[in-house]
């Protein structure tokens, strides 16, 4: 049975200082989930770009970096499924990252898009697929997996029929790229999640969930009203089908991923509403 897991940038504002850090963990623990996913710029000291870049996005890193995340998490009896990396300090360090990863007791890094990229760009996504290839081949050899997670700027097209997803399927090597797909970003990009998963087949290896809809109660002042990130089974998303989908494939694990759109505001009281979907669908 996959791993049940959390992300990491849900936490920022829930692990300011140790104490607090080690109740977080403990809490996610007692609603039902086995592991976590952790992000390189999170768990050591990280530019103050990043951290405002992420406090902008509603998602603040914390101090976390400062933190012995491997004594904390082994306290909480909670695993590792895979640690957030970027391409570029794969392609700088890639024993450091190797190194970090075995510390975690995990074997996948995974890479969560590009930067100040045009994915637009034909011959721009088959270099970024070279690159995966030889930064998999690289971290093969030191025994780590690397895959690839999306957002949703990877549907942009490259082509007519094709997007720059499609090529990066296409153009990486099985061997050394898979993926961890993120089924959210996918259908608010206007992209049918389960036809991805299926088009993936056993290169999905991990699978990052989340739910979308609205918060709205009562009349709507318009016929149109925003959607955003919800806890899972109170969206409108498919997520039986996909995470029998995700299932078929004997994924790794199964990660909650929701954004700044908290019930109550608190990543915590979201994660335990999200727990009960992911208990009912994730026998242990």
């Amino acid at each position: 049975m996959a791993i049940k897991a959390v992300q990491q940038i849900m936490l920022g504002s829930v692990t300011k200082n140790e104490k607090q850090t080690r109740a977080t963990l403990r809490a996610i623990k007692e609603a039902g989930y086995d592991g976590i996913e952790l992000n390189g710029f999170m768990i050591r000291p990280t530019s103050f770009m990043v951290r405002m870049m992420t406090k902008m996005a509603g998602m603040p890193v914390g101090k976390g970096g400062d933190y012995d995340w491997k004594r904390m998490l082994d306290e909480a009896g909670l695993s590792v499924v895979s640690v957030h990396e970027d391409l570029g300090t794969i392609q700088r360090e890639p024993e450091h990252v190797i190194e970090e990863a075995k510390k975690f007791g995990t074997d996948k890094v995974v890479i969560t898009g590009m930067y100040r990229f045009d994915y637009s760009d034909k011959e721009a996504v088959l270099k970024l697929a070279k690159d995966l290839n030889e930064a998999g081949a690289r971290l093969k050899e030191g025994g780590i997996r690397l895959l690839y997670h999306n957002h949703n700027c990877e549907f942009r097209k490259v082509e007519a029929g094709k997007t720059a997803f499609d090529l990066l399927i296409e153009e990486t090597n099985p061997e050394y790229v898979n993926f961890e797909l993120d089924s959210y970003w996918a259908t608010e990009a206007g992209v049918s999640a389960i036809a991805l998963m299926k088009q993936l087949g056993d290169r999905l290896k991990l699978y990052h969930i989340n739910d979308r809809g609205t918060r709205i109660e009562g009349p709507s002042m318009t016929p149109i009203i925003k959607s955003d990130s919800m806890e899972l089974g109170y969206g409108n998303m498919n997520l039986e089908e996909l995470v029998k989908q995700a299932l078929s494939v004997n994924v790794d694990a199964i990660i909650l991923e929701s954004h700044k759109n908290w019930v109550e505001k608190s990543p915590i009281k979201s994660l335990q509403l999200s727990a009960e979907f992911m208990n009912s669908y994730l026998k242990s």
